[in-house]
């Protein structure tokens, strides 16, 4: 009798277990879902679009695994949830990091914005100072428009920062600061060689 009753219970643990194996982990998933969405809220695309791209990749390979285990007889969502809590802790971390990078990128396109202002006044300066010989003329009109564009961009890099985009505000400031750059080491080269040959 008792040897029946033992059997019994352990029948019914093992129902009961497979039974909790068997489910779906619905609050899981729709907990890492807004996890996912909260970290995307705050542009984790966009500042760190890698780590993004590996979490929804995450996601979707353990929705692909639990609607495989659906159509099984003997469900097993075990690995499914645990991956999944990872998959939380991965998206919060990432919401976290995403608002630190964003406000790092401000920082660097606030530091273009002034090291490129004082490399165009000092391009403004060297230009007086520049040969104007026949092409030496050309050549300084030519940086002069190239001077304009910059200008142009750098007042666009400063629309996006106002705007809060300050990804795209940090691409136009590099690109505006490369071509500055290039501008400054023609004018200091072409000074140099006028002042070698006196």
């Amino acid at each position: 009798m008792k040897k029946t009753l033992l059997l019994g219970f352990a029948a019914l643990t093992m129902v009961a277990m497979l039974s909790s194996c068997g489910k779906v982990p619905q609050e899981k998933i729709d907990a890492a879902n807004a996890a996912i969405d909260s970290a995307k809220a705050v542009e984790a695309d966009v500042y760190l679009a890698a780590d993004f791209a590996a979490v929804q990749d995450s996601m979707s390979a353990v929705m692909a695994d639990i609607e495989v285990q659906k159509s099984k007889l003997f469900k097993k969502f075990g690995p499914a949830s645990e991956k999944l809590d990872r998959i939380l802790g991965m998206a919060q971390e990432l919401k976290v990091n995403a608002v630190a990078k964003k406000e790092e990128v401000k920082k660097e396109v606030e530091g273009l914005m002034t090291e490129v202002a004082t490399m165009m006044e000092e391009n403004g300066k060297l230009m007086k100072k520049a040969p104007r010989g026949k092409e030496g003329a050309a050549v300084l009109e030519q940086m002069k428009a190239e001077m304009a564009t910059i200008e142009a961009t750098v007042n666009e890099a400063k629309g996006l920062y106002d705007a809060g985009k300050y990804m795209d505000a940090s691409n136009k400031m590099k690109a505006a600061k490369e071509s500055a750059t290039k501008i400054n080491t023609e004018l200091n080269e072409a000074i140099a060689k006028v002042k070698g040959r006196k």
